[in-house]
């Protein structure tokens, strides 16, 4: 396509009318164009699907995976590599097939719900103290900074063994290498470069002293084929994991508080019945205005998707976020209902590549809300919903603070 077409496209990620609030153009798109041409932040032209099924669809499909540089695909940063799904990390990491299921495999045992249920009285530990901490300097507090952002890197760092006290490091190196319009290509191999060079001695630390955490099981266990992993693939992992285990998370924490204290009714409704914050939980999750890019899949071949056939080459990106409110999977889906249930959401993504750490994000997320009602059940923006900050820039969605007072 001319590049003078392209430039003509919308630009994606669409801008929102606040922190909080979907674009127009989602709801635009599912009822009169599905399957729509767009342009990433990179210039390149994508077709952006926004319909739940057809979400699902190409999600669930297993003959498309993530981009990798070798694809020639959509890059979503405008960096000359595209970001970090073009990234050297994602080469190394499989994507596809046999190979990826057995990578999924090692590192699922550490996310059953017998695990997810041990850690969650250390994880409420942690929350009260972060609270707790918070409370005796007064507020009002940047609840982000308190306690959203601190909780996860304290939970990631804790099954990954490395210190939390490298906590601001690891917001560095994560914040650019999921940079869309906010770093540099230099910035960004500067990034991964580091990132790489202090996984690599945490696991040389971890091979000469293993410890009960799971870098050192990845270490010393072989997989499904009794081969030992490469420390490519082992730093590639870990940073992998520091990134997803944290960012996304402390976003999210932020995000939920800010949704339901944007109207104050939903915490009054949860005072009344706890009970409901694991569905509240999943509401939040479902109607994130704010989740970032989406998910991008590679084509390899033609494929239909809602009428429209899309050639094999084509990158598709996945609003999960769009199709989570797609009236046609969900009653009233404009509504926030916490006492939904089922709530089917697409959040976490579907198919092989749904996220790992999906029991690990809703623990969370649980502990620190049920944490936030019992000590602070006074909670309260500090500032007007619509002059909450969203993060410019990167691949995922979040507030910059989240100022509240009790």
């Amino acid at each position: 396509m001319p590049e003078s077409d392209v430039e003509q496209l919308p630009r994606f990620p669409f801008e929102q009318p606040g922190a909080l609030e979907p674009p127009a153009e989602w709801a635009e798109l599912r009822a009169g164009c599905p399957v729509a041409r767009v342009a990433l932040a990179s210039g390149d032209e994508a077709a952006l699907i926004t319909r739940y099924a057809d979400v699902k669809t190409v999600l669930s499909d297993r003959r498309f995976t993530r981009p990798t540089p070798a694809d020639g695909a959509a890059r979503v940063a405008d960096t000359e590599s595209g970001g970090v799904f073009n990234s050297e990390m994602a080469t190394v990491i499989p994507q596809h097939g046999a190979a990826h299921l057995n990578w999924r495999r090692m590192i699922g045992k550490w996310f059953t719900a017998k695990r997810m249920n041990a850690l969650r009285p250390g994880i409420a530990a942690m929350a009260e103290q972060l609270v707790g901490e918070m409370v005796a300097k007064g507020g009002p507090a940047d609840l982000k900074a308190g306690l959203a952002f601190p909780l996860p890197v304290w939970v990631i760092c804790d099954m990954l063994g490395v210190p939390d006290a490298d906590r601001d490091r690891f917001a560095h190196w994560s914040d650019v290498m999921l940079s869309m319009t906010r770093y540099t290509q230099e910035e960004f191999d500067a990034a991964q470069a580091d990132f790489g060079r202090y996984m690599g001695a945490h696991i040389a630390e971890k091979r000469a002293e293993p410890g009960e955490d799971l870098l050192s099981a990845l270490i010393t266990d072989t997989d499904a084929d009794g081969e030992h992993w490469s420390d490519a693939l082992l730093t590639a992992t870990g940073i992998g994991l520091l990134i997803a285990g944290h960012e996304t998370t402390a976003n999210m924490i932020a995000k939920m508080v800010a949704m339901l204290l944007a109207d104050r009714t939903r915490w009054e409704e949860l005072l009344a019945d706890p009970s409901l914050v694991r569905t509240a939980v999943e509401e939040t999750l479902r109607l994130d205005a704010n989740a970032g890019v989406g998910m991008s899949r590679y084509l390899t071949e033609d494929f239909e998707v809602a009428g429209t056939v899309l050639p094999g080459g084509t990158t598709a990106m996945c609003s999960m976020a769009a199709a989570n409110r797609d009236d046609t999977a969900f009653a009233a889906a404009s509504d926030m209902d916490l006492r939904r249930s089922p709530n089917p959401h697409l959040a976490f993504g579907a198919g092989a590549h749904a996220c790992l750490g999906q029991p690990l994000a809703r623990t969370e997320l649980q502990v620190a809300l049920e944490v936030l009602l019992r000590m602070l059940p006074s909670l309260e923006l500090a500032v007007p919903a619509a002059e909450l900050r969203r993060i410019e820039g990167l691949a995922v969605g979040g507030l910059r603070e989240l100022p509240v007072r009790w």
